[in-house]
């Protein structure tokens, strides 16, 4: 008699929307039919069954939100009947919208846990976690049950432990004021809830530095503009300038692997392979599906692999393992117009990319003659325990020298 109970599809599942049933009561299921769709915090995927037999009963009723792990149907096999404890389950109907909130407590540490020290250190002692977590979560009273892990198969990192057990809860606290005029309340998806908890513990708890350099980007748009009428003529798609930006991103960290890295709470993790995280803005919210092994592809290959990850970001296609894994991210801004800014680094990664959009200015040229020039900002935020200032600077060289040198890249 199997119990479909909704799976973890994503590192940072804790729940999920159940948003169409694609098999009803009383129908036929095969193993691989596609039972239903399921909205997660990054994407909308489809769930697979993995028995056969009838569906018998549906417990989540469509837009129904549901905890990983909690039952949502049954199906049984020709000649079977339900046991009268399982055709009755409590998730029957969708959650009251109170529900997450209440089920995400354990990231907050109950008040019980603050008062009872042994009893978290007992419950820390069975979660996948690094010493340092364990440590720095004993000194906050904090219960990593429940806590998201961001580093390696999803083991809790220092990065991941709450600020503290009374102190993480404060946000459900906030009293809004009134302002007498219309208002709108807009309940948080699953992806806006786990942006705001890991920019929260980023920002608290990564000592961020920031770098900046302005590149001349000439060379570059001329380059770009020979290629594209190069791909129009055979029918081949445009090359963007984020994808010109993208390339020298990789070659760059090859040059410099001490930003391709990671803090592992109680070491630093230098990645060969350099797999950039691509910030792309979705309807509510950001995900950053991974181009992997971007040191060894061409620009055509990393062009095509952007536009395509891209696309199904916003279509909420990507499979899970399409946005874990990453290794340096970038954020790009220019298409908005934006000239300059500084990103939030992505736990557990050491290095993020803010990259501005490029910009017409009179600049001084080598003849000491003020000329219209073009230029594009590039700023560093860098993990202070990863990433020296040094190192830092050595990295956005090595870029420079790239994007002012864009045919570098073509061999």
């Amino acid at each position: 008699m199997p119990i479909i109970n909704m799976p973890k599809l994503s590192d940072t599942m804790t729940e999920g929307t159940l948003v169409r049933w694609l098999k009803k009561e009383g129908d036929s299921v095969e193993m691989g039919d596609i039972l239903a769709e399921v909205e997660t915090d990054k994407a909308t995927m489809e769930m697979e069954s993995f028995d056969e037999g009838v569906l018998k009963e549906v417990y989540v009723k469509e837009g129904g939100k549901i905890g990983v792990g909690q039952k949502i149907a049954l199906i049984l096999a020709d000649g079977e009947t339900a046991e009268a404890p399982a055709a009755a389950p409590a998730a029957k109907a969708a959650p009251a919208p109170a529900a997450p909130a209440a089920k995400e407590a354990p990231k907050a540490a109950p008040a019980s846990a603050a008062t009872a020290p042994a009893a978290v250190a007992a419950a820390n002692s069975r979660v996948k976690a690094s010493p340092l977590a364990r440590k720095i979560a004993a000194e906050r009273s904090v219960n990593l049950t429940g806590v998201t892990g961001s580093g390696p198969a999803g083991r809790i990192v220092a990065a991941d432990v709450p600020a503290t057990g009374a102190k993480a809860s404060a946000p459900a606290a906030i009293k809004l004021e009134k302002t007498g005029g219309e208002e709108k309340r807009v309940e948080l998806s699953g992806m806006r809830r786990v942006i705001a908890e890991r920019l929260l513990a980023s920002k608290t708890q990564i000592p961020h530095f920031y770098l900046s350099i302005e590149v001349d980007a000439a060379p570059l748009m001329r380059l770009r503009s020979e290629v594209n009428t190069a791909n129009e003529a055979a029918g081949l798609p445009k090359i963007t300038v984020n994808d010109f930006v993208l390339l020298a991103v990789a070659r760059a960290a090859k040059q410099c692997p001490k930003v391709n890295a990671a803090w592992g709470g109680d070491h630093v993790m230098e990645y060969e392979s350099v797999n950039i995280s691509v910030a792309v803005a979705v309807d509510d919210g950001l995900v950053t599906p991974v181009i992997r092994n971007a040191q060894d592809l061409s620009l055509r290959d990393i062009s095509t692999a952007v536009k395509d990850l891209a696309t199904r970001a916003r279509g909420k296609k990507l499979k899970p393992e399409e946005y874990v894994g990453g290794t340096i991210t970038v954020s790009n801004l220019g298409a908005y117009g934006i000239e300059q800014f500084f990103a939030i680094v992505n736990p557990p990664q050491a290095a993020i990319l803010a990259v501005g959009a490029v910009v017409k200015k009179p600049v001084v040229n080598a003849k000491n003659e003020i000329v219209v020039g073009q230029r594009m900002s590039i700023s560093l935020s860098g993990d202070h325990r990863v990433v020296d200032g040094a190192v830092g600077a050595e990295y956005l060289s090595a870029l420079r020298k790239l994007v002012e040198n864009p045919a570098l890249m073509l061999f």
